[in-house]
This record gives structure tokens, C-alpha cells and sequence, in this order.
């Protein structure tokens, strides 16, 4: 069954530790509910550095990365069933599904 990877982008993450329990608390409910799918619950990104040609520098690349999972599912379509009811979209965020590339 084929892999997707999801990332997750917003410019408001929480920092405080009361909400961010309760973004981990909701995660772990969405993340039980979707059970074998979730292949990897990946994980919140911290420090980044990017890596151009004009070599490599401490931030971010253009455009806000909050983090990454990996669900597998029958098809594109079916991934983003599972992404329907994800918390992160509560919160304001958006999901990037991408499927993998035929090689």
C-alpha cells in the first residue's frame, strides 16, 4: 500500500505549555482513531538550517514547516480522508499531502 507524506504548516504554533498539551492531547486522539495507517506519527520540526547554493544558514526556508507524518493509505484520495478531521486543521493549519512520485 503506498506512503504518503504529510507536512504541516501554520505561522501560530503553540508555545505555552497548556497549549501545547492540548495540541499533543488531540493529536494523540486523532492519531489512535486512525490506528495501522499512521506509519510514522513523525514529529514537531525545532532548529532548521537550509542548505542552498550559496551554502548552508541557520532558519527557515521560505514558507512556515511546522513538522511531518507518514499514513499509509490505498490512494491519494483515501489519505486525505484520514487528514479530514486532523486537529492541526482546528487550529488554523494547513496539511500538505503529498504522494510519492512514480520513479
Amino acid at each position: 500500500m503506498p506512503r504518503f507524506l504529510v507536512t504541516y504548516h501554520s505561522s501560530n504554533m503553540p508555545h505555552d505549555p497548556e497549549s501545547m498539551a492540548k495540541a499533543r492531547d488531540a493529536f494523540v486522539q486523532w492519531a489512535g482513531k486512525t490506528g495501522s495507517a499512521l506509519v510514522d506519527p513523525g514529529a514537531p520540526v525545532g532548529a532548521t538550517r537550509t542548505i542552498s547554493s550559496h551554502g548552508p544558514k541557520d532558519g527557515l526556508a521560505e514558507g512556515p514547516f511546522n513538522g511531518w507524518s507518514v499514513i499509509e493509505a490505498a490512494d491519494l484520495n483515501a489519505a486525505a480522508k484520514l487528514l479530514a478531521d486532523h486537529p492541526f486543521i482546528g487550529r488554523g493549519g494547513v496539511l500538505q499531502l503529498n504522494e510519492p512520485a512514480a520513479i
